[in-house]
């Protein structure tokens, strides 16, 4: 992954694997209300309304896991290696544990994690909610999901990140493995909600086989002191198709390597990824990587980027064709917000705050595909109050 300046090795021994397994709840009801806003601002419902199913991690434990839509099982990673004796065609197959430090880690000790699977050809209406949330002050935890999309069905998953609202250091490590199998669908949305002192580093592999369509979001408005995010998707069967689009906004004192990276293996299929990002004096890396290896295929990549108040973005966009005829095109670019476009909204009234932030909310409003209504309202409502927050 890429790395500039070396800020992000990270001293296990520093946070707490053990302790406390916290308790199970019946209701999403029940969680604290400061902590309900969180969960909130990453996307979960507590209501649990227009959901097909809803699970809840927190710290070293599952505390909630319930379906309540035919054609989707959900259960803890723990759960489902014990009913699916070991899930030896997908446990650890597409993430290496002996990756690096965090993957050995997740490893050795795993606290949990969600498993979700659907029904061949069920088309699940209303998404699944997880959340991964830390509750204790200076906690580690080590997550290990599984998703399996079987043939031609289709699922929307929305899974948030958060912390308790009075936790203000921890970090997650989480190992992610999805396989979308022939003909089938997946709309994945990761909302990050984390504090100004939270350690950050998911590890995801996606593999995507004939007619399977994947559209993959990443969501980061909030603090947070670092993340590390490269999830690897290939696009191993014929026709098959991924977009993912991230917005990211990084505050003084965070540091964010985020990007995604695109494998195109078999004939006619596409790949796109789209990112914006901003810093308000924080620091980004953005790689974003396409590699062709069959045809015909296309792939395009856009990298943008806003710097307000200082910061650093650092844009890495890479292509690589392997085999003639492969066609993968990319544009990026980081900049500040034109003069001429606040003095415009300037002559119509708003002062330069306003005109600035009424620009900076536009720019990170990338139309994200497959969302539900609601939770596209609370991401318009997060951007709206990351524009305040920048001015």
């Amino acid at each position: 992954m890429p790395d500039v300046k070396g800020k992000e090795d990270l001293n296990l021994e520093e946070f707490v694997f053990d302790g406390e397994e916290g308790v199970e709840i019946d209701d999403l009801r029940q969680i604290d209300e400061k902590d309900r806003e969180n969960l909130l601002m990453a996307g979960i419902d507590v209501e649990e309304r227009q959901r097909s199913a809803s699970f809840l991690h927190v710290d070293h434990k599952k505390a909630l896991c319930k379906s309540c839509e035919k054609g989707v099982e959900v259960l803890d990673i723990k759960d489902a290696l014990k009913k699916y004796n070991g899930l030896k065609d997908y446990y650890w197959k597409l993430v290496d544990p002996s990756k690096d430090e965090y993957t050995e880690s997740v490893y050795k000790k795993l606290h949990g994690g969600y498993f979700i699977k659907t029904e061949k050809g069920a088309k699940i209406k209303n998404p699944v909610q997880s959340c991964l949330f830390i509750k204790r002050e200076n906690v580690g935890q080590n997550v290990h999901n599984l998703i399996i999309v079987e043939e031609d069905s289709e699922l929307h998953i929305i899974t948030g990140c958060s912390v308790a609202h009075d936790v203000k250091a921890a970090l997650h490590l989480g190992i992610s493995e999805i396989f979308v199998k022939k003909g089938g669908k997946l709309t994945f949305t990761m909302i990050h909600n984390w504090g100004s002192n939270v350690h950050v580093r998911p590890r995801s592999v996606y593999t995507i086989e004939e007619g399977g369509v994947l559209v993959n979001n990443y969501i980061l408005l909030k603090p947070v002191k670092s993340v590390q995010l490269y999830p690897t998707i290939y696009l191993n069967g014929k026709g098959a198709i991924a977009t993912s689009s991230s917005i990211i906004v990084a505050p003084p004192g965070s540091y964010i390597n985020a990007g995604t990276k695109m494998v195109l293996n078999a004939p006619n299929t596409k790949a796109e990824i789209v990112s914006r990002t901003i810093t308000t004096g924080g620091t980004i890396v953005a790689p974003g990587y396409i590699q062709g290896n069959a045809v015909p295929a296309k792939g395009h990549l856009e990298c943008k980027g806003l710097i307000l108040k200082d910061g650093i973005i650092h844009a890495i966009p890479e292509l690589e064709g392997t085999v003639s005829g492969v066609e993968l095109s990319h544009e990026a670019a980081v900049g500040k917000v034109a003069q001429e476009e606040i003095e415009y909204l300037m002559a119509r009234g708003l002062d330069e705050d306003e005109a600035t932030s009424t620009i900076v909310r536009g720019f990170l409003n990338v139309d994200i595909l497959g969302l539900p209504p609601e939770l596209k309202q609370t991401i318009d409502k997060t951007i709206e109050e990351a524009g305040e927050d920048m001015f």
